[in-house]
């Protein structure tokens, strides 16, 4: 799984045109967003809350057309609720995103 830098990019370039400013702010609100749903799942310990999480993380990735994070919320709502080995998987495919942003 390849995280490809150009289509969130693309998504924040087509949305915003070429104000660095503002892509770079909607970049991190994007991280942040997604942060937060990673954090909603690695606590949830029952169905609902674990597909609710899931189905927000997918719902943000599918907007920015970030699919490697997109598939892994799908993943996710195929596991059990607080599978760790999901959450890793989540977490690195974030920080990559996140180091992509500072290189």
């Amino acid at each position: 799984m390849a995280y490809d830098p150009g289509t969130l990019e693309a998504a924040l370039s087509a949305a915003v045109g070429s104000d660095l400013a503002l892509i770079t702010e909607l970049r991190q609100a994007f991280l942040e967003s997604a942060e937060r749903q990673l954090n909603l799942l690695a606590r949830a310990r029952c169905d609902a809350n674990w597909t609710m999480a899931a189905l927000r993380l997918k719902g943000l990735c599918a907007s920015f057309g970030v699919n490697n994070v997109m598939n892994l919320a799908d993943e996710a709502l195929e596991s059990a609720p607080g599978d760790p080995v999901i959450v890793r998987k989540i977490s690195r495919a974030l920080a990559v995103i996140g180091a992509d942003e500072h290189s």
